[in-house]
């Protein structure tokens, strides 16, 4: 019997509130407020994304993975595994998968932008082109991702300057 009194009351209470919320004036007047239609919500002009459009001349890195990289000689040394970005979302590294048989056995190392040259080949296809051979690679420090083990053999990773092997 409480509990039906209780909400009774409240309801009332609460319908109370509402009859002096809306018999009070704006603050801008002497009359109630009048509803105002729903509209979609908005951002703001400067909350807005800025949003670009893919032009014949970019680069799509799900489009750079896995392309071929050769030397001066037109050898394929290698393939593009991996692009690192720094905190500026600069390009930092790129890692080469060198050595290997379709996949398999492969070494990831990681080579300044600045020494791989991007060409097209064609509309569709971009070559990347670096002046080194094989074997400099495969001599080159391997790159170690975060959180991943380094290969049997390998002396441990510095946590603060060295990154783990690739997932």
């Amino acid at each position: 019997m409480r509990k039906p009194l209780l909400a009774s009351a409240l309801l009332l209470a609460g319908l109370a509130t509402a009859s002096a919320q809306t018999a009070t004036p704006n603050a801008g007047g002497a009359s109630p407020a009048t509803p105002v239609p729903g509209q979609p919500a908005t951002m703001a002009d400067n909350l807005r994304p800025t949003f670009v459009v893919q032009t014949p001349d970019d680069r799509v890195a799900s489009k750079l993975i896995g392309t071929s990289v050769v030397n001066g000689a037109n050898e394929t040394i290698g393939q593009i595994a991996d692009i690192v970005l720094d905190e500026k979302n600069a390009v930092k590294s790129w890692v080469i998968g060198v050595g290997g048989f379709l996949g398999l056995g492969s070494k990831y190392v990681a080579v300044d932008p600045s020494v791989v040259t991007l060409n097209r080949t064609d509309d569709k296809t971009l070559q990347a082109r670096i002046d080194t051979t094989k074997d400099q690679l495969r001599a080159a420090p391997e790159y170690i991702y975060l959180g991943k083990e380094p290969p049997k053999g390998a002396t441990p990773a510095n946590p603060a300057g060295d990154p783990a092997q690739k997932p």
